[in-house]
């Protein structure tokens, strides 16, 4: 995704794009997430003022590109217990509450908004800046919007293997292909090229598990948050999240998996739940059942029944810096060549934004 949104950038500003995919298609952390726009977590700052921007930019070209599936819905996090409720509170006083849109709910007004939430709740804090575009079709999408320009040549199947010089490079095929600026969005592929061009590059992989259900049968109009979310995105952290840590420990499972519960509807009706998060490499190679008997016993008792049948399971690997307070890591490794890499769990959220800096920066 983020190769895509720097493609759109380029085509915008009124040049000419050339753009290989290692894949035939995308395969990896861009279609293996959530789908999620998600403002309402960011850390105060720059990483906020990112994923705002991000926000803007994602429902314009939801506009013009239907097929993106972009829609609104923003977000609840269920709060359950009195620990958490605090936490929301306490977000409430942040100075940037009204950018993110947060609004405290109580129970009545949380299953207004959203019906299908029928288990035992304090409330949510809503988040009207949260949206959600289909992550699986995202892609084929916007590159037909670019190739309907008649300034997009996009070639699948084709890896990068050198940078010749300041203005092309060499694919596996053994084709140079060249242009006035190289940009390497390179994911989770870390190795090889990426590692001659940038030695001490400081980005990590981080694993997930996430899974997909049937339909549910009814709306699921915002996406889903739980409380354990609060431990996860920045822009909780405060005394009352200390709080909330000290009295209300998190499930073992929850803990050893380093686990929150997100879910959103997809346009078909099934229900995109996860996640877990792999910081230790070499990473397992199994799909690990205890994180997913977890997620169904939460999502249950948000939803007050039983869950439709899991559809699909899977797991995928991102690229995050080692300082997680940095959005991305840009680096222009030679003149004209540009590599960008380790948004983590932001990358489809921030994609647009990033994308926009990085045209800024090389002067497109």
């Amino acid at each position: 995704m983020l190769g895509t949104m720097h493609a759109w950038q380029a085509v915008e500003r009124g040049h000419e794009v050339v753009h290989l995919e290692r894949e035939t298609e995308a395969r990896g952390a861009s279609v293996r997430n959530f789908g999620l726009v998600w403002v309402s977590g960011r850390a105060q700052g720059e990483e906020l003022e990112t994923a705002v921007r991000a926000r803007e930019l994602w429902e314009r070209i939801g506009e013009r590109v239907p097929g993106l599936g972009f829609r609104a819905n923003g977000s609840l996090t269920a709060i359950r217990t009195e620990a958490e409720l605090a936490v929301a509170e306490q977000a409430l006083t942040l100075p940037d509450a009204e950018s993110r849109g947060y609004r405290l709910l109580d129970p009545e007004q949380t299953r207004a908004l959203n019906p299908a939430l029928r288990g035992s709740l304090l409330g949510a804090l809503h988040c009207s800046r949260d949206a959600a575009v289909e992550s699986r079709v995202a892609q084929p999408a916007l590159r037909a919007a670019l190739a309907a320009t008649g300034r997009y040549t996009f070639l699948p199947g084709r890896e990068v293997r050198d940078v010749i010089g300041e203005n092309a490079v060499r694919d596996d095929h053994g084709d140079v292909h060249t242009g006035d600026l190289v940009v390497l969005c390179t994911g989770a592929w870390l190795g090889g090229l990426v590692r001659e061009l940038a030695p001490e590059l400081p980005v990590r992989k981080v694993r997930l598990q996430m899974m997909q259900t049937d339909p549910l049968g009814e709306p699921l109009t915002t996406s889903v948050a739980d409380g354990d979310s609060f431990r996860y995105y920045p822009a909780f952290a405060g005394t009352a999240l200390d709080r909330l840590r000290e009295v209300q420990p998190q499930s073992p499972v929850a803990a050893e998996h380093k686990m929150q519960l997100l879910m959103v509807q997809r346009l078909d009706g099934g229900l995109t739940i996860g996640d877990t998060h792999e910081y230790d490499q070499p990473f397992g190679f199994d799909v690990v059942e205890d994180p997913y008997d977890h997620l169904v016993g939460v999502v249950e008792d948000l939803l007050g029944r039983p869950l439709p049948r899991i559809r699909r399971r899977w797991a995928g690997v991102y690229a995050q810096c080692v300082d997680t307070t940095r959005v991305v890591h840009r680096e222009r490794v030679r003149d004209g060549v540009w590599l960008v890499t380790g948004p983590g769990g932001r990358g489809m959220t921030c994609s647009p934004a990033i994308a926009e800096t990085t045209a800024n920066l090389a002067n497109l």
